[in-house]
């Protein structure tokens, strides 16, 4: 008995230590539209002074540019050298937002235009030789050279694709890439560079949850599983992901949006103007001129009383009260006051 209850003191301390260890860093923006961070708590732990910042990664660094001049910053603020000058990072869909660190590792661009990855030192853990590659996911990234499509892991190594008439490959979610061939069709490539998904749908998003979506020719959209076969049948006008947490997604009939679950069972949130994806068992939701946040059973558990929010991320939300943005928790209390002029989400490091 006094093993075991040694055994349970430590592995309390254990707990304690490690949730000490962990904090949370938010993008926040002042009245002078420069950017910064705060912790949960809106108190300011590395000054706005930047004209853009990314988010923080796990591994403690974010991408920061001031003065159009791209640095590396870990959580003190302090820069962390590089040694490559003049880089700028991936940009996400459509060039709207920077990709930060991944799976330990940051991609760049020089102004050669030639692609490639730092590590959490500034150093060249990937060669800048590459046409493109996408962010690391899992462990994995997508590479272009000319026409030719590889596969790396974390410490380079490269995998040929060879399937023939490959016209594009997106980043890997939950072991899958979406892949684009000559028939203009989609699929899923897996780590090993192999079609593990056959190129038949119209389009494809990415596996959440062990789930995708998927629309077929005629336009519907259903859900596959990791093997390709339909988990949902393709008979919505509109889908969006599966949320891993709460395991259901938004979806649309016609002109009317509610939710299912992975058996395809229907719940409807009938007095709200939006319908948000869910993030963290949470979704947005809008009464008149206000938003608030409903559950998977359609209860408002926050209620309408925001002028804007953004989803839950690691059980924090932003809302904004007037035109100044706070932090809210998982119950609608405030956790920091609403002064800032921009804010994003609450980012775990470590």
């Amino acid at each position: 008995m006094k093993k075991r209850s040694i055994l349970l003191v430590f592995s309390s301390v254990l707990l304690s230590l490690s949730s000490l260890a962990q904090s949370y860093l938010i993008q926040v923006k002042d009245a002078s539209g420069k950017w910064g961070y705060s912790n949960v708590k809106g108190e300011m732990v590395i000054p706005a002074q930047y004209e853009h910042c990314d988010p923080f990664g796990e591994n403690g660094l974010a991408v920061v540019v001031k003065d159009k001049v791209t640095s590396i910053i870990n959580a003190k603020g302090v820069v962390v050298p590089s040694e490559v000058s003049g880089f700028t990072v991936l940009k996400a869909a459509f060039g709207f937002n920077v990709k930060g660190y991944e799976n330990g590792l940051l991609a760049i661009t020089t102004p050669s235009k030639k692609f490639g990855f730092l590590d959490g030192t500034g150093k060249i853990a990937i060669p800048l030789k590459y046409d493109l590659v996408t962010e690391f996911n899992g462990g994995y990234a997508v590479a272009k050279i000319g026409t030719n499509y590889f596969i790396l892991d974390t410490k380079g190594t490269e995998t040929a694709v060879t399937t023939a008439g490959v016209l594009e490959i997106k980043h890997f979610s939950e072991g899958f890439a979406p892949v684009r061939t000559a028939d203009k069709k989609y699929g899923f490539v897996n780590p090993k560079g192999e079609i593990a998904i056959a190129s038949q749908f119209n389009s494809v998003g990415y596996f959440f949850g062990g789930l995708a979506w998927a629309k077929t020719a005629d336009g519907k959209a259903g859900y596959i599983n990791t093997k390709g076969e339909w988990a949902i049948k393709p008979i919505y006008a509109g889908v969006g992901d599966f949320d891993p947490t709460s395991k259901v997604a938004r979806v649309k009939e016609v002109e009317t949006w509610f939710y299912i679950d992975v058996a395809g069972n229907k719940t409807a949130v009938v007095d709200t103007e939006t319908w948000g994806d869910f993030s963290g068992g949470l979704a947005k939701g809008k009464k008149g001129e206000k938003f608030g946040f409903y559950n998977t059973k359609g209860e408002w558990v926050i209620a309408a009383q925001f002028d804007g929010v953004r989803e839950f991320k690691n059980g924090y939300a932003a809302a904004k009260q007037g035109t100044l943005w706070g932090v809210i928790d998982t119950k609608g209390n405030w956790v920091a006051k609403p002064t800032f002029a921009g804010i994003k989400d609450a980012e775990l490091i470590k």
